[in-house]
């Protein structure tokens, strides 16, 4: 039987060797052989077939058939595949568990950390883009704190906002006691809002694991830059300050 080399190759990841492949590959062809016949067929070598067979039923794609002489046949692939796909994932888990057990209290002693990813965003489009993305992202949690609201982000934060109160996701915004009633008219009805007498800055904080740090904000220029990053040491603080911010400010009725 000739297969495609898309199938040889899946074989091949499977843990079959070459000529593991030719034996089980002849077995689901032609049925049970001895294992002289199956050498013949699959032409592998006879000093070699008892030691493939073997292999195959350790690991569990053929089945011996007792009698004079004993054949052997293929188990079905979709029983000798899964077979093989939970012998993997039981052997990585074990191996995953044995290093971790002893790498990673050597990491966390030598005091290594992570690179984290921080972008710097320029310009009112690219920010909202971020700021979109961000909101998208979020499952759990959102804090929001707007020194400035552009029509543009309500615009585009409504709808996402929506989504986010039909999912249970928390919201809290904090904007500046100037903001239009308009606007915070539309915003409370999707999120906890509040507002305070003066702001310094702002950003966005999603699931405690990405923080945006709005810089740059001006009413005639919009948002023109802002900082957008998951390391956990900035967003832990920032999060410390949105609710050192909130507990001082004015509950929306």
């Amino acid at each position: 039987m000739v297969v495609s080399e898309k199938t040889r190759r899946a074989l091949k990841e499977f843990g079959l060797t070459e000529y593991e492949a030719k034996a089980y590959v002849s077995l689901v062809e032609s049925g049970a052989l001895a294992a002289s016949e199956l050498g013949r067929i699959a032409s592998i070598p006879y000093s070699k077939i008892y030691e493939i067979i073997g292999n195959l039923e350790r690991k569990g794609w053929v089945e011996l058939e007792q009698g004079r002489p004993s054949k052997y046949y293929a188990k079905a692939p979709s029983t000798a595949l899964e077979s093989s796909r939970v012998r993997f994932e039981t052997t990585i888990r074990s191996s995953e568990a044995d290093a971790l057990e002893e790498l990673q209290p050597l990491y966390e002693k030598k005091g290594v950390r992570e690179k984290p990813d921080i972008w710097i965003v320029r310009g009112q489009d690219n920010i909202l883009d971020k700021i979109k993305e961000t909101l998208s992202r979020t499952r759990r949690e959102l804090m929001v704190a707007m020194p400035v609201v552009p029509d543009a982000i309500v615009s585009m934060a409504l709808p996402v906002l929506a989504l986010m109160r039909e999912k249970g996701v928390n919201v809290s915004v904090m904007l500046p006691l100037a903001t239009s009633r308009e606007t915070v008219r539309r915003l409370k009805g999707l999120a906890q809002v509040r507002t305070r007498e003066q702001m310094f800055g702002g950003g966005i904080i999603s699931d405690d694991n990405q923080i945006i740090i709005l810089l740059g904000e001006d009413p005639e220029k919009g948002l023109t830059l802002a900082i957008s990053s998951d390391h956990i040491g900035l967003v832990r603080f920032g999060k410390s300050y949105f609710e050192y911010l909130w507990e001082g400010s004015k509950p929306v009725s």
